[in-house]
């Protein structure tokens, strides 16, 4: 739950600066922040990815293969189920609320509430970072996603005032929730020898939220978010063959 804690008391940090202070990063500083927060979650990826392939030449190639068909199983199943497409939708809903612009006190704090629980909430990062959190205490993801929505934050209460920290519930409420979940599997996960594989999917999947941080490609992220579980299932299939 470290990473949950974390991305709480950044928001509430990020609240915090924005009422208290006029001053804005400049676009230089946000420049450099972004590289570096891709930088880092480029890491993080690839270096779970590196410490959960391992063994034999062999061992190595069938990982990687159950990886990649996890990918690709992944994605089709999130088309079908249209996991991208509605988290796009709240995305644009969001978008809305920030551009739209709400004139009363009572509307404004209710309409930050909303816009930045569905911004906080719905993206990739946030599960993912919290299946990382909960599966093997790698809470680096959140931490990523702590420093985002801390900047966001302090960007929001400007339009939407202190009811943007109010976020702070759903987020620890969705995420700690995943993570508690995350956890109770992660036994079973070990004891059958499958923690490894959700891992390495895990881990490239984070690498392509870097391509996203640092606007190198546009990926569905979402779409892959069921990758997580046709990794353990495959290797558990392969294993009966």
């Amino acid at each position: 739950m470290i990473g949950t804690f974390l991305n709480v008391a950044a928001i509430v940090a990020g609240g915090v600066r924005g009422l208290t202070s006029s001053r804005e990063l400049s676009p230089a500083n946000q420049a450099r922040l972004k590289i570096g927060m891709g930088a880092f979650t480029v890491w993080i990826g690839l270096s779970m990815t590196w410490s959960s392939i391992n063994g034999s030449f062999w061992q190595i190639a069938r990982q990687l293969a159950i990886v990649i068909l996890a990918l690709m199983l992944g994605n089709v199943t999130g088309k079908l189920l249209r996991l991208q497409q509605s988290l796009n939708r709240l995305g644009h809903y969001a978008k809305e609320r920030v551009t739209g612009g709400v004139p009363e006190l009572s509307q404004r704090l209710s309409e930050g509430f909303v816009t930045c629980s569905i911004l906080f909430c719905v993206g990739p990062m946030s599960f993912l970072g919290a299946v990382s959190d909960g599966l093997t205490g790698n809470f680096k993801t959140l931490a990523v996603k702590s420093l985002m929505d801390g900047l966001a934050t302090l960007a929001f209460v400007k339009t939407f005032g202190w009811g943007v920290m109010l976020s702070i519930i759903p987020v620890f409420a969705y995420q700690g929730t995943i993570t508690l979940a995350a956890r109770t599997l992660e036994p079973f996960l070990r004891h059958y020898d499958l923690l490894d594989s959700v891992n390495a999917t895990g881990g490239l999947l984070i690498f392509c939220i870097a391509l996203i941080i640092l606007e190198l490609k546009k990926v569905e992220l979402a779409d892959y978010l069921p990758s997580l579980a046709m990794a353990p299932l495959l290797t558990w299939l392969w294993r009966l063959m």
